[in-house]
């Protein structure tokens, strides 16, 4: 039987950071049914182009249900207030003010259910100077300080591609919800929870922002050094052939022992005696020349085979896997990762895991659901309504 088998959640979240949090639940064997307003559904479903079920939907949507509803309908909004008994969590991340517009706030949907946990995903939290700024990942990301520890020294600031704040924050959330679940069937008792995707985002700088030791002193500058090479040699990105634009392996060798397993991945063990390299302080005094030997050893091989070679001697390291690369990994296939499913509209499509693995009640990948697949079947089965009574709803656009 799946972890979560029997929480039941109702999901008002969009785009990326609510929805991976509500995916995420999914993954874990809750029943999620998503929420979507009748029409274009959740906007992500018209992300990079959409059709109503673009790639950005179907990556943050599996193992959903969907139900149209016009909210902003009295008779829509007074249907999700009758289903609410029937679920433990309730999770929006809409702009600011945008529930309370709706009717829907805490207070309103723990008088229909007492027992309910309210979780609010939100840039950046309902209170203090930003709280109606609107947010995405990158922003949350400035504001988190992980802009600023991105890029060459040299340079200005980057801002990294993956998307921490947004699927970090949802997954932050997942885990308090998981949590206040727990705690809900010890006492009964739901609560509300909020986020704050500036401040979730923080936690992912913690290395960097220990080395400002109360202040006392200024925190690491940047730390990406561009593909030019600027760093030590031993933690540094190196190109391989055919030198396209991903064709680099990194490097990061931070203690003796594997200092001694890179001299040995690349078939030099005699560089570990050499004066030069003897020793930390030697290496970073001829940090260029090791480059330079380092460097000429990886252009003999493809970044496939140079990980494969130094992995196996014990080296950290990793090819610099494009998008395209991580589906065909020889590892993530290996391992299940890459997920294939069947769509009515897109036929044959592969997405991405869900990295955690339990022992037991493993979770099977559902596609994402079209716009209202489900609205007859979860409003029958919570709220009892005749065909002929949901039929009278769809043609006044009450539901989808």
């Amino acid at each position: 039987m799946p972890a979560l088998d029997g929480m039941r959640i109702l999901d008002m979240t969009q785009y990326e950071a609510g929805t991976s949090c509500t995916q995420a639940l999914a993954w874990l064997g809750a029943d999620v049914v998503k929420i979507e307003p009748p029409g274009r559904g959740d906007p992500g479903r018209h992300v990079q182009p959409g059709d109503g079920n673009s790639p950005y939907f179907l990556n943050f949507n599996s193992n959903k249900r969907s139900v149209g509803l016009d909210l902003k309908d009295p008779r829509g909004r007074d249907l999700l207030l009758r289903m609410a008994p029937h679920y433990d969590v309730f999770v929006e991340n809409y702009g600011t003010g945008v529930i309370e517009q709706l009717d829907l706030g805490p207070d309103v949907v723990r008088r229909a259910n007492p027992r309910i946990i309210y979780g609010r995903l939100k840039g950046f939290g309902l209170s203090g100077p930003y709280a109606q700024f609107k947010a995405f990942d990158p922003i949350a990301q400035a504001a988190a300080g992980a802009i600023a520890l991105t890029g060459p020294d040299d340079g200005p600031p980057v801002y990294p591609a993956s998307m921490t704040a947004d699927s970090g924050t949802g997954v932050q959330l997942a885990l308090a919800i998981t949590a206040a679940y727990v705690e809900c069937q010890r006492t009964g008792a739901g609560q509300e929870i909020e986020i704050s995707m500036q401040e979730a985002m923080t936690f992912f700088m913690r290395t960097r922002a220990s080395s400002t030791i109360w202040n006392t002193r200024p925190a690491l500058g940047r730390g990406n050094p561009d593909r030019s090479g600027a760093g030590p040699a031993t933690v540094r990105l190196y190109p391989c052939p055919p030198q396209g634009l991903n064709d680099y392996v990194f490097i990061m060798c931070t203690t003796e022992r594997m200092w001694d397993s890179l001299c040995i991945g690349i078939e030099q063990p005699e560089l570990a005696l050499d004066p030069r390299f003897a020793t930390d302080p030697a290496r970073k005094e001829h940090n260029e020349a090791l480059a330079e030997v380092i460097g000429v050893w990886m252009l003999g091989r493809t970044k496939e085979e140079a990980m494969r070679t130094l992995g196996e001697a014990g080296v950290p390291c990793s090819a610099v896997l494009s998008m395209e690369d991580l589906f065909t990994d020889p590892h993530l296939r290996d391992r299940g990762f890459i997920q294939q499913l069947d769509h009515p509209e897109h036929g044959s499509i592969e997405l991405l895991g869900f990295a955690p693995r339990l022992s037991n009640g493993d979770v099977p990948f559902v596609r994402a659901p079209l716009m209202g697949e489900h609205t007859d079947d979860v409003l029958r089965s919570d709220l009892a309504l005749e065909p002929a009574e949901i039929t009278e709803l769809r043609d006044a656009g009450v539901v989808a």
